[in-house]
């Protein structure tokens, strides 16, 4: 799939499946950012890499930011992931990632993408044009409801 560039340092390619360790460490380092530990990442697998839609942001030689699409039936997908490096945080990556990856899931077919939004990044999202649709329970945190916000694909 094709490379779209971000200004002249930031760039978003396609994730290799070796790659998977590497966003699962970048997964933990960000939401260490937000307070979280451990118990909140699901590893990123090499598998998801190879079969799903997945991208990574290239900024000043390393990967800054990555994002991964989850497709839910033929008409749905979900936006599993989106994560910036703590200290890229504020330079418009995690923009960059959310407009790539609006764009991919519509050239894909999909007709709304659904986030199951943490809550420190509900406004990110909303700001972004996702819309607040309920809540969903949390899969590291029992009894606790997470924002489930939704994007119309068909007119963004």
């Amino acid at each position: 799939m094709a490379e779209r560039a971000f200004g002249e340092r930031a760039q978003i390619r396609w994730a290799e499946p070796g790659e998977a360790e590497a966003l699962t460490a970048l997964s933990l380092r960000s939401k260490a950012f937000w307070g979280y530990g451990e118990a909140f990442i699901a590893a990123v697998a090499p598998e998801q890499l190879a079969r799903r839609p997945a991208y990574v942001l290239e900024a000043e030689g390393r990967v800054a930011g990555f994002y991964l699409l989850e497709p839910i039936d033929e008409r749905e997908v979900e936006l599993s992931a989106l994560f910036v490096e703590p200290d890229a945080i504020g330079r418009g990556h995690g923009r960059s990632l959310m407009e790539h990856a609006t764009a991919m899931a519509k050239r894909l077919g999909y007709r709304a993408m659904l986030i199951h939004s943490d809550p420190n990044a509900e406004p990110f999202y909303r700001a972004m044009g996702a819309e607040p649709i309920g809540t969903v329970p949390s899969g590291s945190i029992p009894g606790r409801m997470l924002p489930l916000l939704r994007v119309d694909l068909e007119h963004a």
